[in-house]
């Protein structure tokens, strides 16, 4: 572990978890810019004055080049949407969260007969989904870019009917060793990141069944 790259002005204990809210976010890793870990909730992020600005995290997201004509984007993307297709009912309505400037994952749905509605801050910027209530919504490779996780997931919870299924797609951390060659933490897009003891927090702060799907899939139940 690198103690001499962290930024002069991090903090090295203490700093405030943007997910739980706790103030036990405590030094964890450091390379082109400096990770912290909850101690509560283990959720390893970035503290916002490292963060891009809107315009340069645009330019990034901007070379993705995903589409549904893709068959190698569906096959990745199907390790969210088989597990969450098999636990639907038919005609149950959803929401895609972050689809990108290639919408894909809604068009799969879609194919399988259910409505479908998507957002994105940079690409459907039209808030009008978020005050709606949906039977399933979806966010693949979204959380890792959230600046303010706990109110944008609590959002999607609110934006879910009784009984119904949260899809999330992420890479996880799983151990200090493991991070410190994680090509995903390099990109600087990415600024929140997920373990299982973070899932399991948010389980049990909503209250919710919470369904291991694989290596980098979850599934909430309301």
């Amino acid at each position: 572990m690198n103690h001499d790259s962290v930024s002069r002005n991090s903090p090295s204990v203490g700093c405030t978890c943007p997910l739980c809210g706790e103030l036990q976010g405590e030094f964890f890793y450091a390379d082109r810019r400096d990770y912290f870990r909850c101690a509560v909730c283990g959720l390893v992020f970035v503290l916002p004055e490292q963060f891009l600005s809107s315009r340069e995290e645009k330019a990034v997201y901007d070379q993705h080049e995903n589409s549904p004509a893709d068959a190698r984007y569906r096959q990745f993307l199907s390790r969210l949407f088989e597990p969450m297709k098999s636990r639907l009912s038919p005609g149950d309505n959803g929401l895609d969260f972050g689809s990108g400037p290639g919408p894909t994952l809604s068009v799969m749905f879609e194919e399988a007969g259910h409505k479908m509605d998507i957002y994105d801050p940079f690409y459907a910027s039209d808030k009008a989904p978020l005050s709606q209530r949906y039977d399933f919504i979806t966010a693949t490779e979204v959380l890792e870019h959230l600046h303010h996780p706990m109110e944008e997931l609590n959002h999607l919870w609110f934006c879910l009917k009784p009984a119904g299924w949260l899809g999330l797609m992420t890479k996880r951390v799983t151990s200090l060793t493991e991070f410190a060659t994680w090509h995903y933490k390099n990109d600087p897009t990415h600024v929140c990141f997920f373990s299982i003891q973070t899932f399991q927090w948010l389980a049990d702060y909503w209250k919710a069944e919470l369904i291991i799907a694989g290596d980098d899939v979850v599934l909430f139940r309301k």
